[in-house]
């Protein structure tokens, strides 16, 4: 019989001869820039921490943002969230909420005050920046420090009931509150701990011992072109 001339595509090779295959690749993780003590930023690391999802870290310097983040968000603010199929999330609850879509072992989402988060965004932040930077604003930052204050007596009262804002547990709506909170007490803190808030105090408290605040909260170097990855939560 003759040989079977219907060979496939050619010659046929040995085990030596096969093609080595392709070397494994880290596949392309989600890139978060942020700046270690911006409140928005520290909200967004706090989700991501919580999901148990792994970003790129990129800490950035405010004064000179990197040409990477401009490019992909030219606003200029952080954080920015950009995933691997270039898609762009540059505010801070948009961050959170697609951490958390994307997994919530704690069960946050059940607990979001989208009310609540509305009046810390908006009018809390409006007194806290002219409380903070009276000088930049030109504004009496005893005016704002109380109108503020005003605020977190409101809070003090709920957490007074169930001690956290949306229920008996940590849910989205203290994550997304409590960085601001911090931020005001910081700006003087001799003074806030004079407030007559127990139950702002104590929650305020149990936040900045908490294991979560401290993951959120390490020291990076800032990024620039060619830096080492930074893999977060570390």
């Amino acid at each position: 019989m003759p040989a079977d001339n219907h060979a496939s595509d050619g010659a046929r090779t040995s085990p030596q001869d096969a093609p080595s295959p392709a070397p494994y690749t880290q596949p392309m993780l989600p890139i978060l820039y942020s700046f270690r003590r911006c409140p928005y930023a520290i909200r967004a690391r706090s989700a991501v921490v919580a999901s148990g999802i792994a970003v790129e870290l990129r800490e950035i310097v405010l004064r000179d943002n990197p040409a990477a983040m401009l490019a992909a968000s030219p606003k200029g603010t952080v954080p920015v969230l950009v995933l691997p199929d270039g898609r762009v999330i540059d505010q801070s609850l948009a961050i959170m909420h697609w951490a958390l879509a994307t997994a919530d072992p704690l069960d946050w989402l059940t607990g979001k005050d989208a009310d609540l988060i509305a009046t810390n965004d908006g009018a809390f932040k409006h007194h806290l920046d002219r409380y903070k930077y009276a000088d930049r604003h030109g504004t009496d930052p005893l005016e704002h420090r109380a109108a503020a204050t005003a605020i977190l007596a409101d809070l003090d009262t709920r957490l007074a009931a169930t001690g956290h804002l949306a229920g008996p547990r940590v849910t989205l709506t203290d994550i997304a509150i409590l960085p601001f909170v911090r931020q005001f007490a910081q700006t003087d803190r001799g003074w806030f701990d004079t407030l007559p808030l127990p139950a702002l105090h104590d929650w305020l408290g149990r936040y900045l011992a908490s294991p979560l605040f401290a993951a959120v909260m390490p020291k990076f170097a800032p990024w620039q072109p060619g830096a080492p990855t930074v893999i977060f939560p570390t």
